[in-house]
């Protein structure tokens, strides 16, 4: 079946399909509105996405949960990488802390990962713009992609990874109460590519280019060009720092490194658990969430596995230029 998400008989189609659930992932959503996940709380149809937007995660509950509460049915955006996946790190790493007070994200993809336009697009619409970041107990501005910073992952060569805007850094001030500092960076494999992004946030802060994400037809061309140079290997650390359950300054880290191309699974695992659960009926909320609280970690386990993924938790409390591993799987 053809749907067009831009046709006003969207509803109208779910309902004569039958359709039970939808799985919204034709981003990018950082420009989108609500329009398909009311199509299908009209419908009387569940929702999934796989949303990174912002805006569009973090309005998503508000906006929508009477129209889900009235259709009896569930609607979990940003079922992805980030959210679902980044807080199930998170919970799992300060489980029984006394204060979690920073958390430090980090996605490195490998370079001959699949790449798309739209993608691509997504990311370059905050290249240079500026970002509300909570660092040391306020907001402050930052801009995207500008001021690469060094990056250690567990598996993978040290990267320069860059300030990106996702929901994360919006709901997690609001998700743990007492978190003073939440910074969520990628970093690309090839520093080239990397820096040449923080060159186009500053021709974009200075008023030399207005919208970059016109580019992302010709930067993605550019880029397959330069997969000579990376790898397959792709992964993601997530860094947390607080005091204990006995009252001690802590510091852990969680790394994923994924092989032959397989990063890109990461961003659909959240949706296809939740998928899951939905028809062994095992959620039976209703209404409009973000998908952070609905999965923990050792439910993305068995999808790393079938992946050949390997994962890491680390401490790094007493040195973080010599990390002590504490498991592997």
């Amino acid at each position: 079946m053809h749907l067009d998400l831009a046709r006003d008989n969207l509803a109208k189609t779910l309902r004569s399909a039958g359709a039970e659930l939808v799985i919204h992932t034709a981003g990018p959503f950082q420009q989108q509105g609500y329009a398909v996940p009311l199509a299908v709380a009209a419908a009387n149809a569940h929702y999934i996405d796989l949303a990174d937007g912002r805006r569009f995660v973090c309005d998503f509950p508000q906006t929508l949960d009477a129209a889900f509460r009235q259709s009896g049915r569930i609607a979990i955006t940003g079922a992805s990488t980030v959210p679902a996946l980044s807080s199930a790190v998170v919970d799992h790493l300060s489980h029984s802390w006394q204060n979690l007070e920073s958390v430090d994200i980090c996605i490195a993809p490998a370079q001959t990962a699949p790449r798309g336009i739209a993608t691509l697009a997504g990311v370059l619409n905050y290249c240079g713009a500026p970002i509300q970041v909570w660092q040391d107990a306020n907001w402050v501005t930052q801009y995207g992609w500008a001021n690469p910073a060094h990056i250690e992952f567990a598996r993978l060569s040290p990267r320069i990874g860059a300030l990106c805007d996702i929901p994360d850094l919006e709901l997690f001030p609001v998700h743990y109460k007492n978190v003073r500092s939440v910074m969520f960076r990628a970093a690309l494999e090839i520093g080239l590519s990397q820096r040449a992004l923080s060159t186009l946030a500053w021709l974009r802060k200075t008023g030399f280019v207005s919208r970059p994400e016109r580019l992302a037809r010709l930067l993605n061309a550019t880029a397959k060009g330069l997969d000579f140079l990376g790898s397959s290997l792709g992964g993601m650390v997530v860094r947390v720092q607080g005091i204990d359950a006995g009252g001690s300054r802590v510091r852990r880290a969680w790394h994923i490194a994924a092989d032959d191309d397989f990063g890109p699974e990461i961003p659909c695992m959240a949706a296809i658990l939740l998928a899951r659960r939905l028809a062994r009926k095992e959620i039976l909320e209703v209404g409009a969430y973000t998908s952070m609280g609905w999965l923990n970690l050792r439910d993305f386990e068995p999808e790393f596995s079938k992946w050949n993924m390997v994962t890491d938790v680390i401490d790094e409390s007493d040195n973080p230029g010599k990390p002590c591993l504490v498991a592997a799987t």
